[in-house]
């Protein structure tokens, strides 16, 4: 069975999705007449005419991580390892979310957005993994490569409706796989997984949009609860998700590639802020940033706008190095360690 006709042979029954109409999946709220939407140009401009700034010319810092120091990490330790990928162990057992440790967030590994950094770890030196959790299928949050090595040491995938059929098209075991629909969700060894909405697409190929469902993620470990946003526009969904399944200790809030062309899809920072207070977040930690260039703007700008305009809503903001640990229970500021590289980059000439 091929790929394709595996996508086509659900693991559940789309029907019954409230999101699922004529083949495909929608949004809650429809893309206005109005919106903007990418066109020729914006792609040209994307791959051709970008400004300088978009990627680093000086090392991003990271912390290396080992085998022993995770093994040896106390309970509702985070990490960070790039993108949206964050390791996180609850009741000690490891979770991972939207694995992406190629070179490249691209269908091929010679062309496409290349990493600013390294991960941490690398996925042959990752403990054995309890669960990974998957927002949608986008290259830079669905990596093929990183799935296949994964399902050698992972016990459970919890993806979206359909996400979970290229996982098994891929070779992960059918029983190792779940998919939800929003609002669904699985309680694993005391912790509960609920798959909440966004406002997104889907798709990997010219032929498959919206063949598969997106979504966010709220994670409740007794008294603590996270909230992971995959990739969204702005909408009135984090709203009830906040009334729903809040308030919530930590965010982990997408702020990064975005432009005016998109904003359907993508949040500007101020959104970003104010999608976590209408979540009832108190600790925000801003992601989908520092390790690819998937827009137009400066690749620090992210951590920079969300930063102030956190502080000036009396929001704290957590910003750490990647393969830093913060605690659940305690989080903490981190270091601002962009500047450091902004300052690196201003002595090195412009090429």
């Amino acid at each position: 069975m091929t790929a394709s006709q595996c996508l086509r042979t659900p693991l559940g029954d789309y029907a019954d999705s409230r999101q699922y109409a004529d083949g495909q999946f929608r949004n809650t709220t429809p893309r206005p007449a109005t919106a903007p939407q990418p066109g020729a140009g914006t792609m040209w401009d994307f791959f051709f005419n970008k400004p300088k700034n978009t990627e680093p010319r000086a090392p991003i810092p990271v912390r290396r991580l080992t085998r022993a120091e995770l093994d040896a990490a106390p309970d509702r330790s985070l990490y960070r390892l790039g993108h949206s990928t964050l390791l996180m162990k609850l009741r000690g057992q490891w979770w991972l979310t939207d694995p992406v440790f190629s070179k490249r967030a691209s269908p091929v590994q010679w062309f496409g957005p290349k990493r600013f950094h390294a991960p941490p770890i690398a996925l042959d030196e990752l403990p054995p993994i309890r669960g990974v959790l998957l927002s949608h299928d986008h290259y830079d949050h669905l990596d093929k490569a990183a799935i296949k090595a994964l399902a050698k040491k992972t016990d459970l995938f919890l993806a979206p409706l359909g996400v979970g059929d290229r996982l098994v098209a891929w070779g992960v075991p059918r029983a190792n796989v779940r998919q939800f629909d929003w609002w669904q969700g699985a309680t694993v060894d005391g912790v509960q997984f609920t798959f909440a909405p966004a406002q997104h697409f889907s798709g990997r190929g010219l032929r498959d949009g919206n063949r598969t469902l997106w979504g966010s993620w709220a994670i409740v470990d007794g008294e603590r609860r996270v909230f992971f946003s995959g990739d969204s526009g702005y909408f009135a969904g984090f709203a009830e998700i906040g009334r729903r399944l809040g308030p919530f200790d930590l965010t982990l809030m997408e702020t990064g590639a975005y432009n005016a062309q998109w904003p359907y899809v993508h949040m500007q920072p101020e959104q970003t802020v104010q999608a976590h207070q209408d979540l009832r977040g108190r600790w925000l930690l801003p992601i989908h940033n520092g390790t690819f260039d998937l827009a137009m703007h400066p690749w620090f700008e992210p951590f920079e706008l969300v930063l102030a305009l956190g502080g000036e809503r009396g929001i704290e903001v957590a910003t750490p190095v990647m393969g830093e640990r913060i605690d659940l229970d305690a989080p903490h500021a981190g270091e601002r360690w962009w500047r450091g590289v902004v300052a690196q980059e201003q002595q090195v000439p412009v090429s």
